[in-house]
Parts: structure tokens; C-alpha cells; sequence
């Protein structure tokens, strides 16, 4: 490729970008894919930059419209980043699989820097200072002072954070390539992101087996009857694999996505119907002796 035909992003492009994530990044948050439709809205005028037909734009689109989430400000760095990516897939120097596995490992940092630096520091002393402001005798110098600074101060660091991600994500890419690292780049962001995965999956995904042996035992000091519990599947099983449950329907609602080919809302239906019919049997589950 010469040096006329390499690709670069418009820096009209790349402001664009920045303003269709700042504006919109939650307008369109919902269970499915989180903040994934508006990242992918973001990345589209850089797609459209970047390349020629509408099989490379459409798949371009369709690898940012997957799941995404993370703390808008701090996170506007993935964006930077995978402009930077996209440049350099783009001039064949990296691939979607990096630009995805990369993509989906920056969730877990970005989010957890950017709500305990922003929005559990930065935020509560910005408001304490405009507090003592509106106590100290003019209360709406306040408020003013703090619909002035916050907007402001959220740009900057959100821009900011944009254009490192961009340098970072294009010179990387280059030094990656100088260097022939690139596999071992691949194979590192593959197990980050399926760490992160299985994170995700211990934290936020809820199954257990309410399934118990009770045993009344009659206490005669006391004169009470006591429950003990002979055996419960939930401990035996989490004994043995901590979280197998959650990993197990995990795995399940993969397998229905990735091979049976079912839509992300009609496996939500069926859990939504699952979760309902199991929990009333959980409530009658027990056995007596």
C-alpha cells in the first residue's frame, strides 16, 4: 500500500464521532446490547471514512452493535481506541477479531475507573463545593456555578479521554505490527475478554436449585421444635464449582444464540417465562422428614 493510498480519519470525522457518543450515549441503553447502539452510532461516520462498500460498512456496524457498557466519560477512551483500531484494520495492519476481543476487555476497567473517579469523586466534591456556595448566603450561585462547571468539566475529560484512546489505539496497532506481536496481542485480549466474561457472568447472573432435606428435630431443654437441615443442593453444588448454576444457564442461552440462532428477545422471553414458572416451584421445593 503506498503512502497516498493509506487511510487516515478526517479530524471532522473523529470530532464527529466524539459528539455522537457525548450527546447520545444513553439514548438508546437497554438490556440487550447496553450502550452498544450508541457506540455503533458513534463509530459510523468513521466507518463511512474508513471504507469504500457497503459489505465492509455493514459488517464494520454490525461488530459495534454487539454489547457494550461502561462509565460514558472515562469511557469515551474505547472510542478513541477502537477509531484508532478501525484506522489500522482498515489499512490491513490489524483484524475484527482484535478490534472486538480489545473492545470487549476495556468494559471492566473503563467502567470501574470511571464511577469511582468520576462519579464517586469528582461529582460528590464538585457538589459539596457548590453546596457550601449556595449556604454561604446566594443559594442560586450555586446551582449556577455547578451547571456551569459540570458540563464543561465533562467535555474536557470526555474529549480528552477520546483523543488518548485514538493516538493510543492507532500507535499501538503500528508498534504491535513493527514487532510481530500481534498473535500474542490476539491471544492475550482473548482470554482478558473471556475473563471478563466470566466475571460478569459470577456477578450479575442469579440461578440456584432451592432443593432441601428439613428435618423437625424436637428440642426437650427448650421445649421448641427446630428445623436442621440435612441437605441443601445449592451448597453441595457450589461446594464443589462455586457459581455453577449461573455458568451452566449461561452456557445455555450461548448455545441458543450462537447455534440454535434464537434472537436475543426471544431467549429473554423464555427466561422472563422460566424465571416465573421456577420461582413458584422454588417456594413449594423441600422435603420434610
Amino acid at each position: 500500500m503506498t503512502v497516498s493510498e493509506i487511510k487516515k480519519i478526517k479530524p471532522a470525522v473523529l470530532k464527529k464521532s466524539f459528539w455522537n457518543w457525548f450527546f447520545w450515549n444513553g439514548c438508546s441503553q437497554q438490556a440487550e446490547s447496553m450502550l452498544g447502539m450508541a457506540f455503533a452510532q458513534s463509530m459510523a461516520p468513521v466507518i463511512e471514512d474508513l471504507y469504500d462498500t457497503k459489505e465492509d460498512r455493514a459488517a464494520a456496524l454490525k461488530r459495534h452493535v454487539s454489547l457494550f457498557n461502561t462509565e460514558a466519560q472515562v469511557g469515551s477512551i474505547c472510542n478513541g481506541i477502537v477509531c484508532g483500531l478501525e484506522e489500522s484494520n482498515a489499512n490491513g495492519n490489524c483484524t475484527p477479531d482484535i478490534i472486538e476481543s480489545i473492545k470487549v476487555a476495556l468494559i471492566g476497567p473503563t467502567s470501574a475507573i470511571g464511577d469511582s473517579l468520576w462519579v464517586a469523586t469528582i461529582i460528590p466534591i464538585l457538589l459539596t463545593i457548590c453546596l457550601s456556595i449556595s449556604q454561604s448566603g446566594i443559594s442560586w450561585l450555586g446551582a449556577l456555578v455547578y451547571m456551569i462547571v459540570y458540563p464543561i468539566g465533562t467535555c474536557i475529560l470526555s474529549w480528552k479521554m477520546f483523543q488518548i484512546g485514538y493516538k493510543s489505539g492507532l500507535e499501538g496497532m503500528q508498534s504491535m505490527m513493527a514487532s510481530g506481536k500481534l498473535d500474542a496481542l490476539t491471544d492475550a485480549m482473548t482470554v482478558l475478554g473471556l475473563i471478563v466474561t466470566g466475571a460478569l457472568t459470577a456477578s450479575y447472573v442469579s440461578c440456584s436449585i432451592p432443593l432441601k432435606i428439613v428435618k423437625d428435630v424436637y428440642d426437650a431443654t427448650k421445649g421448641e421444635t427446630a428445623a436442621t437441615e440435612l441437605f441443601n443442593a445449592d451448597k453441595m453444588l457450589n461446594g464443589i464449582f462455586p457459581k455453577i448454576m449461573p455458568l451452566l444457564l449461561t452456557l445455555w442461552v450461548y448455545h441458543l444464540y450462537a447455534h440454535k440462532k434464537w434472537s436475543p428477545l426471544k431467549i429473554m422471553g423464555l427466561i422472563l417465562v422460566l424465571a416465573v414458572a421456577l420461582t413458584g416451584l422454588g417456594y413449594l421445593t423441600g422435603f420434610y422428614m
